[in-house]
């Protein structure tokens, strides 16, 4: 009797069943490690050349010499907080904050208003030449301030607005509404329209409706027009130099300036006087940075 033998079948390549298996499918919106090493680096390296100027100006002002920036070494073995002491004792410091914050609240507060309606009006009523209005607006913002400081000073020398601070306000105000304007009116547009209607059921007035409703939903794109209001009247050079004559009334941009001469420039106090000037500017930022990235996005989504 002879008996037939049955090959066994032979085991499978280790090649193949790898081959078999199913390739993991990245989800949608996962990197890979590759890629996210690659961004947490950019990302760094980005952060690093961002902070290395604030880091910079702070161990400047830590040099008690005036030409320690041009040995900057020296300053490790002497560093001292003497440049903050004379600035805040022996400089009018004190007035430049009182104006620099006059002047940037008042083109926050009367900016952000006049932005406000006026982008509300553009986005809500269609009156004869609303359109020409918002590229009226977009025009001003093309003239260059060495263009601009004449007839402004003619103006405010008329109304005996020179060396006041209402004078700058307004000023700046010419600078900051246009932007703010179109800012707020792509805001605007992103808020449903059914909202004013529910108003006016309610028996809501137009500006009743404006400030009890949409102004409360506006908060993120008004926080962006108010942060840029501020920063542009705080930080400005040529007007205030121009308009505010007494050194009590100088903002920080031009109170700067008195540590530079015709033959000498104290970069140590300048420099201490800058850390100081970013203290207000930093706490305005913290105060508004929860509805800037919101009002940013959202204002440009529709326009």
């Amino acid at each position: 009797m002879s008996t037939t033998t049955v090959p066994a079948p032979a085991p499978a390549e280790e090649g193949t069943a790898s081959a078999a298996r199913p390739r993991r499918v990245r989800r949608r919106g996962e990197r890979s490690l590759g890629a996210s090493l690659a961004s947490h680096t950019l990302l760094i390296v980005a952060s690093l050349a961002a902070l290395f100027p604030i880091a910079w100006l702070v161990f400047l002002s830590l040099g008690p010499d005036k030409d320690d920036y041009l040995h900057p070494g020296r300053i490790w073995s002497k560093m001292t907080f003497d440049n903050y002491a004379f600035v805040l004792q022996h400089t009018n410091f004190f007035h430049w904050m009182k104006s620099s914050l006059i002047v940037s609240l008042g083109t926050t507060v009367i900016g952000v208003m006049v932005a406000a309606t006026t982008g509300y009006a553009v986005s809500r009523m269609r009156f004869p030449g609303y359109r020409k209005l918002m590229w009226v607006l977009l025009v001003t913002q093309m003239f260059p301030i060495a263009v601009l400081i004449v007839p402004m000073y003619q103006i405010l020398s008329e109304l005996q607005l020179i060396d006041n601070y209402l004078g700058l306000i307004l000023v700046y105000c010419s600078t900051a509404v246009p932007y703010c304007a179109w800012l707020l009116k792509g805001y605007f547009d992103t808020i449903p329209f059914e909202i004013d209607e529910a108003g006016r059921v309610d028996g809501l007035s137009p500006f009743g409706t404006f400030f009890r409703l949409i102004l409360p939903l506006a908060r993120p794109g008004l926080a962006v027009a108010g942060f840029y209001s501020f920063i542009t009247a705080f930080g400005e050079v040529a007007f205030a130099s121009t308009f505010m004559l007494s050194d009590t009334k100088y903002t920080f941009a031009v109170g700067l300036q008195s540590f530079v001469s015709e033959h000498d420039a104290q970069r140590n106090l300048m420099a201490a006087t800058a850390v100081l000037v970013a203290i207000p500017v930093s706490a305005f930022f913290y105060l508004v940075q929860k509805n800037l990235v919101t009002g940013l996005t959202a204002g440009g989504t529709k326009g």
